[in-house]
């Protein structure tokens, strides 16, 4: 999980730093954000097909965002965000895993209103489930990691009380391509953010 993290923020700032100093993207402001959220996914009864009977519904998800918008308000950001606690998976405690969302998109955010913003966007990225095991069979980590590439589709509204520091109430559709360890290929999460905009 640390590599993936490290990764993916990684990406972030350097697309951040690519888009700020580019003489062509004229950078107008860049986000970023730590947030908490929960997921919402079809229940086990929903499974068909190859689909286990098993939902990613619940737990918490804490996660870093980050966008940079650079012309009339569209821009690109990317993402991640885990599952704080291991689950038991199908509510085997003998079997516990962590999802991991991370993703790239385009990003549209006009103004509202004086100090409140909307924020639409869109792209593709992967959801990384770990089950973690005693002695795994490629010997190096305590985990196998079974990734699948998804779309993706949000919205949140951010509101500044203060100066750059933004509230950001969101949510997001995933939907994850061949998502057969669980009942559904569609996960919706849910949270709040907290951020600042550089101008």
């Amino acid at each position: 999980m640390k590599q993936t993290l490290r990764i993916a923020i990684l990406l972030t700032f350097a697309w951040a730093a690519l888009a700020a100093f580019s003489n062509f993207a004229q950078a107008q402001k860049i986000d970023f954000a730590f947030g908490i959220s929960t997921v919402d996914a079809p229940g086990a009864s929903a499974a068909s097909g190859n689909h286990q009977p098993v939902s990613l519904t619940g737990g918490t998800y804490p996660g870093f965002s980050g966008d940079v918008l650079f012309f009339h308000n569209l821009g690109l950001g990317g993402e991640i965000y885990w599952k704080a606690n291991q689950g038991n998976y199908g509510g085997d405690p003998t079997l516990p895993f962590r999802p991991l969302f991370f993703d790239f998109n385009a990003v549209y955010s006009p103004k509202l209103a004086s100090h409140t913003y909307l924020e639409l966007l869109g792209g593709i990225g992967a959801l990384d489930t770990r089950f973690y095991c005693q002695t795994c069979s490629n010997g190096i980590t305590n985990y196998s990691s079974d990734k699948h590439f998804m779309g993706d589709f949000g919205a949140g509204i951010k509101f500044y009380p203060k100066g750059g520091f933004f509230i950001r109430p969101e949510a997001k559709l995933y939907l994850v391509n061949n998502n057969i360890y669980f009942s559904s290929p569609r996960v919706t999460r849910y949270g709040l953010s907290i951020g600042y905009t550089f101008r």
